[in-house]
């Protein structure tokens, strides 16, 4: 069994201090629990794992991020994340714009699952792998829509700050068209950088 890397053992402690601190006396307490559950799930899948599958530092960089940014959501609420709230009243801006911040950070999964799919597929570097994780983080985020749509369906005016629409009637769109925008600047950012570092892996691998 191979040993814990030093680097994602500190990762994962910044995640579950970050996570004891979004769960202290967060504003509402459901809507901590429909917002950080699912990160905390996807997290436990990444642990239990860890020895059969170990992503590259890279990956688990922005796994930390993007779940960081889940648990400040989830402790305020996104319409009332300090910052952004800061820059509401103080801009023009008509909303608190971080949950729109945090779809669009989400885009940069794909370089997470573009990752796997050069590890574990027989899918080849090129445009066809760009389209394919492109239009998976698409369709995660809509899946995502999806399921706040059915549970504010089934949670009625209680599931308000979960949703986080304030008031714009185009919330889902832009949240959407962002994450796929998120993706689309990660790879083109940093698709060199992975395939440096993923160049040097098979190196060691072999």
């Amino acid at each position: 069994m191979k040993k814990i890397s030093g680097i994602h053992g500190c990762l994962f402690c910044i995640i579950l201090a970050v996570l004891i601190w979004s769960g202290i006396h967060p504003t509402d307490r459901k809507t901590w629990y429909l917002e950080v559950g699912p990160a905390c799930i996807c997290l436990l899948i990444l642990i239990f794992t860890y020895h059969k599958f170990r992503f590259t530092t890279m990956s688990y960089v922005i796994v930390t991020i993007l779940v960081i940014f889940i648990f400040i959501g989830g402790h305020y609420t996104y319409n009332d994340v300090p910052g952004f709230e800061w820059l509401e009243k103080h801009t023009e801006l008509k909303r608190n714009h971080y949950d729109r911040f945090g779809h669009f950070a989400k885009g940069f999964l794909a370089l997470v699952l573009r990752e796997l799919l050069l590890r574990r597929s027989l899918l080849p570097k090129g445009f066809f792998l760009t389209a394919v994780v492109t239009s998976f983080v698409l369709s995660l985020a809509a899946l995502y829509e999806i399921g706040e749509w059915i549970t504010a369906k089934i949670m009625g005016k209680s599931a308000h700050e979960f949703l986080g629409t304030q008031g714009d009637i185009w919330d889902s769109e832009w949240d959407m068209a962002l994450a796929t925008l998120g993706a689309i600047i990660a790879l083109c950012l940093l698709v060199k950088l992975q395939n440096s570092i993923l160049e040097k892996l098979d190196h060691k691998a072999n």
